[in-house]
């Protein structure tokens, strides 16, 4: 039977994975707090022996780049819980912010040694214990081989680099509604992304849309910001809109395309189970005869 990987999708409607409700992120008031943190050493440095005052300079500064590597491990523990299919984040941002976090207390502590060692195994201890680790392992779609799996999650990178890359570039431009548009265009095709990554087998059908076009929507972003930044051109803003809905909707299509293909293996699973199931009984009946 022709098996699908992914969950049950709804003909005609978006895919599970785009259905779902955006989880909350991690990376909120607790990660923020770790950025105010630090900021008593300012205040009590500059009342210290050159010493007291190296040290809890250093401590703070520190402190400052566990809190920035603790929130972009949550960011990027958010965006691997998000996909289905994903790659574990490259560099262990959560546990270099928990041994920069050890340091930064340990420096704060000296000349005390003892204290240092103390405050360093503490805040390490308790930074795990609140944000925990990263993921240290690639997520699968279920059932799908691990090297299938692979390569949805560097298309889907490379996809989402090419996304990034429209909105930085549209985002010099200043222009706010046209900035929304283009992550709307970005909400339309992720949505393929989730589609891909729940069935890696539609990987071939989706390759150019996550590759070709999404690259030369990137150039066409590109250009049209470096010719806003010396003119404002209604025209061209109007051709790069044109351009966004027209990869919009042909986003769309491919992903109900591809749910209409799943229809379609449902349909065929039914009626060939129900031709087994008629010559069972057919056999059967002889067999009672």
């Amino acid at each position: 039977m022709a098996e699908r990987y992914g969950g049950v999708h709804s003909p005609g409607g978006p895919p599970a994975a785009a259905a779902r409700p955006r989880r909350r992120s991690r990376a909120g008031a607790r990660a923020n707090a770790l950025f105010v943190a630090p900021v008593p050493l300012l205040l009590t440095a500059f009342g210290q022996d050159p010493l007291g005052l190296a040290f809890d300079l250093a401590a703070f500064f520190v402190l400052i780049g566990a809190a920035w590597l603790t929130r972009e491990g949550l960011r990027a523990e958010d965006a691997y819980d998000a996909r289905p299919t994903a790659r574990r984040p490259a560099l262990p941002r959560k546990m270099l912010g928990a041994a920069a976090t050890g340091a930064g207390l340990a420096l704060a502590g000296l000349p005390a040694l003892g204290g240092a060692l103390v405050l360093a195994v503490l805040g390490m201890a308790l930074h795990v214990a609140a944000f925990g680790i990263d993921p240290l392992r690639n997520k699968h779609a279920a059932g799908a081989p691990g090297w299938q799996s692979e390569r949805v999650a560097r298309a889907v990178d490379e996809a989402e680099a090419h996304l990034a890359a429209m909105r930085d570039a549209v985002a010099r431009t200043g222009d706010r509604p046209l900035t929304a548009r283009v992550e709307g265009f970005a909400a339309t095709a992720r949505a393929l992304f989730r589609r891909v990554e729940e069935d890696p087998r539609d990987l071939p059908q989706a390759r150019r849309w996550l590759g070709v076009y999404l690259l030369g929507a990137r150039d066409a972003a590109r250009k049209y910001a470096d010719l806003s930044g010396r003119v404002r051109d209604p025209q061209a803003r109007d051709a790069f809109t044109s351009l966004l809905d027209d990869l919009e909707q042909g986003f769309a299509r491919r992903t109900e395309t591809m749910l209409l293909d799943d229809r379609s293996d449902l349909d065929i699973e039914i009626d060939v189970l129900r031709d087994r199931l008629d010559r069972e009984g057919v056999a059967m009946g002889r067999k009672d005869d």
